[in-house]
């Protein structure tokens, strides 16, 4: 058995995507976004970044459905909001709306990147991949912006995170 202790801490990230969902019986496009520490970049040339997606999320079918997602990197100071994300479900919720985030349409992609995060990456899917209970999203980035540098949320396990030092 191991603990999860061992791959800690790991960003966390938020990853906004947009598809289609049925809400009170009636299909409709939603925005979504979804707290994530198991992600990475993966080429320079082309520029390619993978994240890792539990089946049973609502996120996991609008990506899978949809072929694009936004990697925003939060700024530490917006954990609370982070957190949210992570122990909601956009099945239930609007969560960009119930966390208080701030959005707008991505440039390159059909999806809503989060004004108030340090940076972004707009991806498009060109793989996905099996790994037990998730998928991973391997996704080529067209578009990608470093708006500023802060503090950055890590995960540790649980409820439980750190960030870094100055």
């Amino acid at each position: 058995m191991f603990t999860m202790e061992l791959f800690g801490p790991r960003q966390t990230i938020l990853v906004t995507c947009r598809g289609k969902a049925e809400v009170l019986g009636m299909e409709q496009e939603k925005d979504n976004a979804i707290a994530i520490a198991w992600h990475m970049p993966l080429s320079f040339e082309p520029m390619m970044y993978a994240i890792a997606v539990a089946k049973q999320r609502f996120s996991y079918k609008l990506i899978k459905e949809s072929k694009v997602f936004c990697v925003n990197f939060m700024p530490n100071k917006m954990l609370d909001e982070v957190v949210f994300c992570g122990t909601h479900s956009g099945a239930h919720t609007d969560k960009l709306i119930d966390a208080g985030l701030h959005s707008e349409d991505c440039d390159k992609i059909h999806c809503q990147k989060l004004i108030d995060a340090l940076g972004w990456l707009e991806c498009e899917v060109v793989e996905e991949i099996e790994v037990g209970d998730h998928v991973m999203f391997t996704a080529k980035v067209l578009a990608s912006n470093l708006q500023k540098e802060a503090k950055r949320p890590f995960h540790i396990t649980g409820d439980k995170f750190t960030t870094t030092t100055d």
